[in-house]
């Protein structure tokens, strides 16, 4: 089975998630997601799957949350959100991974293990 993790191999939690999908013996698509930012649409369908709204997976810390002048209280539309996240993937919260239908939010790493093949549901 394929699992797609988009993240940034520069940080640790990336790194640890991805050591859990090596460790499952997934074969594993690797999308670095600020050489190779996500549409709208792509990060639309991940929200969907893992059944949040965009805001759920911004990095609100990022300092180019408030250099953006961003704020949690932002009376966006989910379009506006996805928009700017797929033109600032800094501000993606990483990683995402998804395995056929099911996502997760890396955060922490061992969130994954519920979408695992076989995994105790």
């Amino acid at each position: 089975m394929k699992a797609t993790i988009y993240h940034n191999p520069r940080c640790s939690k990336s790194r640890e998630t991805y050591k859990i999908l090596e460790d499952a013996g997934l074969e594993i698509e690797e999308i670095r997601y600020l050489d190779n930012p996500p549409t709208p649409e792509e990060l639309d369908q991940l929200c969907e799957a893992m059944d949040v709204q965009p805001l759920a997976i911004i990095r609100t810390k990022e300092a180019l949350f408030k250099e953006l002048g961003l704020d949690v209280n932002d009376q966006r539309s989910r379009a506006a959100w996805l928009k700017i996240l797929s033109e600032n993937p800094r501000l993606i919260e990483r990683p995402i991974v998804k395995i056929g239908d099911k996502v997760a939010m890396g955060r922490p790493p061992e969130n994954i293990k519920a979408i695992l093949p076989n995994a105790e549901q």
